[in-house]
């Protein structure tokens, strides 16, 4: 009987732990000033990220833990919410909205979102090595491109 409850359990827990993965997929539509005038709409599915028609390969690296999401994006840590850091490459030259680019003159290497309600804030990074999500370090980045509001 116990084991049948152990099994219930598991996979109440993974289904409750899918929607949570998955918040930041879809379409979203800018709210942010620099969203409107760089990227227009947003769209991430599995393997790839849209901005503005022009489509990038993606990779998931792991889920994002709230503390990050409030040391980035200055989130409610309380609040449900849910994101990731990926690793994608958009190349320094890739002109989006306006002829505006997402980092200046460096390659964005990895992009990390965070959802709360229907709003979607994205986060765009370049260099080598993955962000680190503390407030000194994202204090003292000098990788960091540029950050972005969606909605739904």
């Amino acid at each position: 009987m116990h084991f049948k409850n152990l099994i219930s359990t598991a996979i109440l827990l993974l289904a409750c732990s899918l929607p949570a993965l998955a918040q930041d997929k879809g379409l979203w539509s800018p709210a942010s000033s620099s969203a409107k005038a760089i990227t227009g709409d947003i769209s991430i599915a599995d393997a790839r990220v849209t901005i503005d028609f022009y489509n990038f390969p993606i990779g998931q690296i792991r889920v994002l833990q709230p503390a990050e999401a409030s040391a980035l994006f200055d989130a409610d840590v309380n609040a449900p919410g849910g994101g990731s850091l990926y690793r994608l490459s958009v190349a320094a030259d890739r002109r989006f909205l306006h002829k505006n680019t997402l980092c200046g003159s460096d390659d964005v290497q990895w992009m990390v979102t965070w959802v709360q309600g229907r709003t979607l804030s994205v986060a765009f990074f370049s260099g080598a090595n993955p962000p680190v999500f503390t407030m000194d370090a994202l204090a003292n980045t000098t990788d960091r491109c540029g950050t972005f509001l969606y909605s739904r």
